[in-house]
């Protein structure tokens, strides 16, 4: 190898090496459905925190807020955290983040009266873009049927760009037993917006197949 060639390859490889490392942390926000019946569904979005806890590393971020009548407000995170490096002081900010939903789930009494899905969605791509984590994840539990107060207006597109989105137990309204093309309206409507706004869209009803979502890498 002569020289010139020899300075070559070294400059790619210096390059190389000063490039931007790639974000290797993970980042996850729930959003969790509060409205009428949903309320008796929360049990299993606590036993989906509790896995994910168990499952983020440090570095890693997690949030949790509720999907209430005007969604896209700090007001609605129930919890949030990004682990600490440090391994003891990571399991503290874990049992500090399970005790606030706790409480939060035990301590509520009524649903909220309207569904604001689009604003969750927003609150939360805000949240995980300020992470920068390499893998982006937004779960919604809720049966995805959208209820918004007079006067909020939310039907424009929504940027998602490399986030996956993940619907987790869509449950079907009494109605969709009557048309289940309702259903499959819900699904496939969320499913436009999401790809429209670049994301990825999947739908998981069966919770025990989580763990091949965040786990698996």
């Amino acid at each position: 190898m002569n020289r010139k060639l020899m300075s070559i390859t070294l400059l790619v490889l210096l390059l190389s090496g000063c490039g931007e490392p790639r974000p290797e942390h993970r980042a996850v926000y729930l959003l969790m459905d509060t409205s009428g019946t949903y309320t008796r569904e929360l049990q299993k979005a606590q036993g989906i925190m509790n896995y994910l806890l168990a499952t983020l590393d440090s570095g890693d971020s997690i949030a949790v807020a509720r999907i209430d009548s005007g969604s896209f407000s700090e007001k609605d995170i129930i919890a949030k955290a990004t682990l600490d490096e440090r391994p003891s002081t990571a399991n503290q900010q874990k049992r500090v983040f399970k005790q606030q939903l706790d409480r939060y789930v035990n301590g509520l009494s009524r649903g909220s009266r309207h569904t604001d899905i689009t604003g969750g969605l927003m609150q939360a791509t805000e949240f995980l873009n300020e992470t920068a984590a390499g893998e982006r994840y937004v779960l919604i539990f809720s049966d995805l049927e959208e209820d918004l107060a007079k006067g909020h207006i939310r039907d424009f597109p929504i940027e998602l760009g490399g986030i996956r989105v993940v619907a987790l137990n869509v449950t079907k309204l009494r109605s969709d037993n009557i048309d289940p093309r309702d259903y499959l309206h819900r699904l496939q409507n969320w499913e436009k917006r999401v790809v429209d706004g670049g994301g990825y869209w999947q739908v998981i009803n069966d919770l025990e197949r989580l763990d091949r979502l965040i786990a698996e890498r």
